[in-house]
This record gives structure tokens, sequence and C-alpha cells, in this order.
């Protein structure tokens, strides 16, 4: 399991042998970095700007995102919404979205801003917002 310093974490797992992280890891008001195993330096802030970094919802949340979408849209029980499921593709015009969105803030006791509302086009966007707000939220 990988350690890391930073102000703002959250680290899901390590790979050590192939020195590539296999999950990802979300930093905010990040200065220095770094990840090691039993010990070992495995990256520095230096070897960050090849890193990709970010955190992915937790299944538990796309899964709820999903039912609120499918009860906003009037989907039928057998329909399949998942994380690539696109509000347009799923029939949602720009009505239906802000429908969708008020509908999470309701469930997850969120406020979403107007801008960031208006970019979220897909389950999974919407499901790793929610957990960032909850995370702002909380911290």
């Amino acid at each position: 399991m990988a350690s890391v310093s930073a102000s703002s974490f959250c680290v899901r797992s390590a790979a050590p042998r192939s020195r590539q992280i296999s999950e990802t890891s979300k930093l905010s008001s990040l200065k220095r970095v770094s990840f090691s195993h039993q010990g070992r330096n495995t990256f520095s802030s230096r070897r960050l700007q090849s890193l990709q970094i970010s955190c992915a919802a937790k299944p538990e949340t796309v899964e709820k995102v999903s039912k609120i979408v499918k009860k906003q849209l009037a989907l039928p029980d057998d329909s399949t919404v998942n994380g690539e499921s696109k509000f347009s593709t799923l029939g949602a015009d720009s009505l239906d979205t802000v429908e969708i969105v008020m509908g999470l803030e309701e469930e997850f006791g969120i406020s979403v801003e107007e801008e960031s509302a208006q970019s979220i086009t897909t389950v999974q966007e919407a499901a790793d917002m929610i957990e960032d707000l909850i995370f702002k939220k909380s911290g």
C-alpha cells in the first residue's frame, strides 16, 4: 500500500512492482507528494508530470445516481444506466438535466453550482462531482 504526503488526499492502491498507480488518487492543494512502498521512495513530485491523478466515485454513488437518473427520466426498470451513460443518449434535455441535478442535491444533501451542473453529461461525471462536493463539505 502506498503512503502519500499532502494536505488533502484519497489513496486507493498502488502497484509497487511496476511502480505505477493501478487505481487513481486525488490530491488537492498539492505542494509536494511522494509515494513510497516499504520505506522506498517510489514517486516524487518531480515525476508527477507524467502521472495522472484523479479519484473516481465509489460504485455505490454511481448506482445511486443511476437510480435517480432512471427515476427522473421515467425510464423502465429494465433499462441499463451506468457510469458511461450520457444524459442526452438517455433522452434528457436541458430541463431534464436540471431536474436530475435537483434530485441529486436532495438525495445527497449538497448544493451544485449552476456552472458545474451545466458541465455534467454522464452519470460518472455526476457521481464524481457529488463525491467531490461531499468531500469539500466535510473538510
